[in-house]
């Protein structure tokens, strides 16, 4: 609410880039219903005498652009505003204050990191089928992927044509970053939205970028998948660090629990709850609960020897597709158990 054109100028700048769309009054609505369901009322010092006999309510901010405004505490009191503001210094905070507004303040969502013990453990298609199957059960679901070499995950969901925004469209991205305009832009797949890598080779993406990306895939609620590589560098750090829980994928076999060693204590310094998948078929001698043991992390579940896997790496079926099928079943039960009221429980078993 101002008639000061260049305030205005400046509250449509701040609410386009929190991604809101305001709705703008040069004085008191007619209706006074709009004064009562907005989320946030921004009120200019311009037209704040006119506001007198408004009902109180919460979320009313006064604004201005005069740093020395007599009398602007005084008329906030009157208004009943929480905050009185001065831009340009309030400038980061208000459109932080915007996007929570429109975004809503639930739970953020599940995070969990998935990550190979060692190359070629399958630490992708568990990735995608967790997402999948999290999609199928009715969860707001993305799927991140992290792993710059990895060749971009929308391969394995067979959407590496469908249209939609890759990491290399978010590279400078600072700050916040609007839950609704990353949502909006990415690729739809399979009932959940997918961040990948694109298929340019050479593209970094700083930890700046993965932490505006991934804070705002988290304040979309649900459950977010990450699918990281095994060299932890500044980014991957970032991705742990916003993480809930990481899964460790280890086939059964010596070499691998070796390797995995290495990863896990990597990983360890980002990440407090990492739990251990092994994955079928198994070394002689080698079971779930031994790869757990060997790497003294506690044990999520055996992962069985999927039928059909060729074709989801072919990109012919995504990963967990088939409700019946172990991995799908392996999927569903983790997240049964995992996501209570969107908050990771403590450490049980999935098979």
């Amino acid at each position: 609410m101002t008639e000061d054109i260049d305030l205005l100028d400046d509250l449509l700048r701040l609410c386009a880039a929190a991604g809101v769309e305001p709705e703008v009054h040069h004085g008191v609505p007619e209706d006074r219903e709009v004064w009562r369901r907005a989320p946030l009322v921004l009120v200019g010092d311009d037209v704040v005498q006119r506001c007198h006999g408004l009902a109180r309510r919460r979320g009313v901010m006064l604004v201005g652009r005069e740093q020395d405004a007599p009398d602007v505490w005084r008329q906030a009191v009157e208004l009943g505003a929480e905050h009185v503001l001065r831009l340009p210094d309030a400038e980061g905070w208000l459109v932080e204050q915007l996007a929570n507004a429109t975004e809503g303040a639930g739970h953020p969502a599940l995070t969990v990191a998935v990550v190979g013990g060692r190359g070629g453990a399958g630490a992708s298609t568990l990735a995608c089928a967790l997402a999948v199957t999290a999609a199928r059960a009715g969860l707001r679901a993305t799927l991140i992927d992290g792993d710059p070499l990895g060749g971009g995950i929308d391969v394995l969901l067979g959407g590496e044509r469908t249209e939609g925004r890759r990491w290399p469209d978010f590279v400078h991205t600072r700050g916040r970053l609007g839950s609704g305009v990353l949502e909006g832009s990415l690729p739809a797949l399979h009932g959940l939205r997918v961040l990948s890598r694109g298929r340019e080779c050479g593209v970094a993406v700083p930890p700046q970028a993965v932490r505006s990306v991934l804070a705002a895939a988290r304040r979309l609620g649900g459950v977010v998948v990450v699918d990281l590589p095994r060299q932890v560098d500044e980014s991957v750090a970032e991705a742990l660090s916003q993480s809930d829980i990481g899964l460790l994928v280890v086939p059964g076999e010596l070499r691998a629990v070796a390797a995995a060693k290495c990863v896990a204590s990597a990983i360890g310094t980002s990440l407090d709850d990492l739990r251990v998948v092994a994955r079928a078929p198994f070394a002689p001698g080698l079971d779930g609960p031994w790869v757990a043991r060997a790497l003294a992390l506690p044990l999520l579940g055996e992962l069985p020897v999927e039928p059909g896997a060729s074709a989801h790496q072919d990109g012919v079926l995504p990963p967990g597709s088939g409700p019946r099928g172990p991995l799908a079943r392996f999927c569903a039960a983790f997240w049964e158990k995992a996501y209570v009221g969107g908050r990771p429980v403590p450490v049980g078993g999935a098979s």
